[in-house]
């Protein structure tokens, strides 16, 4: 299946707490928990058939677009936001130092669980 991702739009289903993408029928998802001065990304899920397709990477620039424009600072838990946010220093600022440090002390071969 290919995709056009300019054609997908992400919305922000905040009383879901995640942001969310319909593709087709199938839904991919960035779950998150949203406090006064920062967001804490849970969880990237992608229907099997829609993997390697960049639909991950637009879940992850979405929510951390929407941290940067609501002035959050990021926690990502989830180990495919936290190596989005390693490989593209656009998005180091939203961490706080110390999460940065850590972020980035880790190997690049690291897996998350």
């Amino acid at each position: 299946m290919d995709l056009n991702l300019d054609s997908i739009t992400v919305t922000n289903n905040e009383e879901g707490q995640r942001f969310e993408a319909q593709v087709d029928g199938l839904r991919a998802l960035l779950t998150y928990r949203r406090f006064p001065d920062r967001i804490v990304f849970n969880h990237i899920e992608v229907p099997p058939i829609l993997e390697s397709k960049g639909l991950a990477t637009k879940l992850a620039r979405t929510g951390l677009d929407f941290a940067r424009a609501n002035h959050f600072r990021v926690v990502p838990l989830c180990p495919y936001v936290a190596a989005f946010i390693r490989k593209h220093a656009e998005y180091h600022d939203l961490l706080s130092a110390e999460d940065l440090q850590k972020l980035l002390s880790r190997s690049s071969g690291a897996t998350g669980r």
